[in-house]
This record gives C-alpha cells, sequence and structure tokens, in this order.
C-alpha cells in the first residue's frame, strides 16, 4: 500500500474534535498573526471550503468572535474583522496599560520562580529569533510571552481581563519592522528583569510604559485612519483599513 505520511496536511474537518473550536482557533490565529487584518471581510464559503467543514461551524466560530470584539457583523455586506477607530485604540492602549503595569507589580511580588523561569526561556527563544532572521514567530512568542506573565501575577481575573485585551489589542498591534521589533522585545526583558528582581514599582512603571510605547508606534505608522477600497475592486465590501503596529 502506498505511503501518503507525506501528502499535505490534513484540513480541518478531516480532524478528530470539537470543530467549532478547532474553526474558532484557527480564525482567532489568523486574526492575531495579522492574515486577517482590520476591516477584511471573513467570507463563510471561502473558509468552509479552506477548513474542509461546513458553515456551521464557521457560523458558531464567528459569533464567538463577535462576542469577543473580534469581528463584527454588518447587515446585508457580511462579517468583517473589526475596525478600531481612534477612541477606540486609545481606550484599549491606554486600559490595557494600566492592567498590565499592575499585573508585572504582582509578579514581581509574588511571581511563582518556575513560572518566570519559563518567561526568561520564552524572552531567550525570541531574541534568537531576531538574530537568526525569523521574526516571523515573533506575534506567538509575545503572547506567550505575556501570558507567562500574567500567570505569574497569580489573580485569576487579572488574567483573564488581560486575556481578552490582548485579543483586542490584535486588531491594533501587528508585526513590524525588525528595529521596532527588536526595541520591543528589549522592552521584554527589562520587565522581566525587573520582576525577577523583585522591583515592584520599577516592573509596573516598565510594562505600564511598554504597552503606551506599542500604542504611540502604531498610532505613528497607522493614525488610526481608514483606507478606503475603490468601489470596482475585488475587495470593495470591507468597511475601511488601518495599518496596524508593534505588538505590546
Amino acid at each position: 500500500m502506498q505511503d501518503n505520511s507525506g501528502d499535505a496536511p490534513q484540513k480541518i474537518g478531516q480532524m478528530h474534535g470539537a470543530l467549532f473550536t478547532k474553526v474558532y482557533e484557527e480564525i482567532k490565529k489568523g486574526i492575531v498573526s495579522g492574515r486577517f487584518r482590520a476591516g477584511d471581510r471573513l467570507y463563510e464559503e471561502r473558509l468552509a471550503e479552506e477548513f474542509g467543514v461546513s458553515r456551521n461551524p464557521i457560523r458558531e466560530a464567528f459569533r464567538l468572535l463577535g462576542s469577543e470584539g473580534l469581528v463584527e457583523v454588518i447587515n446585508r455586506r457580511g462579517v468583517y474583522v473589526r475596525f478600531l477607530d481612534q477612541r477606540q485604540s486609545r481606550e484599549i492602549v491606554e486600559i490595557r496599560a494600566v492592567l498590565e503595569g499592575h499585573n508585572a507589580r504582582l509578579a514581581a511580588r509574588r511571581g511563582d520562580p518556575a513560572l518566570l523561569a519559563q518567561a526568561q526561556s520564552i524572552l531567550d527563544e525570541g531574541s534568537r529569533a531576531l538574530d537568526g532572521g525569523s521574526p516571523e514567530i515573533l506575534p506567538g512568542l509575545n503572547e506567550r510571552f505575556h501570558d507567562m506573565l500574567a500567570r505569574a501575577g497569580d489573580n485569576e481575573l487579572l488574567q483573564e481581563m488581560l486575556g481578552q485585551l490582548r485579543l483586542r489589542s490584535a486588531l491594533l498591534f501587528a508585526k513590524a519592522d525588525p528595529t521596532i521589533q527588536r526595541d520591543s522585545w528589549s522592552e521584554h526583558a527589562h520587565i522581566l528583569k525587573a520582576i525577577i528582581d523583585r522591583a515592584e514599582d520599577r516592573a509596573a512603571d516598565l510594562a505600564t510604559a511598554h504597552v503606551l510605547n506599542a500604542g504611540r508606534r502604531a498610532e505613528a505608522i497607522s493614525g488610526a485612519e481608514r483606507v478606503d477600497v475603490p468601489p470596482d475592486t475585488d475587495e470593495a465590501d470591507r468597511p475601511g483599513r488601518t495599518r496596524r503596529g508593534p505588538r505590546a
């Protein structure tokens, strides 16, 4: 019998498990990574074909993504990755900056050394990626790093709130040029050092500044302005688009 182990990867619909969950995670990953950008229309039929599923799991995923504020349904037009205007962007940055600062303070006060060691390992992996010319893996490492710091803060409600804000931030922050990515990763290193040193005030100040810096970079890159798509193009259904800045 022919060995097909080297064939193309299975589509989601060919895998076992809850299709809805897998579809939701895949679309969310596309938004977080920047594959689906603010203002992009998400087509049920195209995603269903890509994932090898019916439209029902796609619709269920859209509903959950909508409840998380990542997509929006526009009557008679379809489902779109949510577009953030200047006010919404500013509000996300402001509240996340406060909460990240408080979490860093808590992590410095009571962070489990084992969790901080894992954060250091993620940080080192990101530094190697930058030095080795592999910045495409940084978004995933960034999420893992911030999640580890949230766990180190040892406050489940705060961890949940930060998780939701990081998802919303994905609509604003995206992959940036290597210089900005290196600056952002350097800020991570300073934050973690302050936490490991149990310097609560410094950790809080650095974490707050990190988010505010990312917000300023994003604003400088995009100006949070919509870019209208001409009506005669293939993407005419988009409600608008903003370019995104570096991840926090």
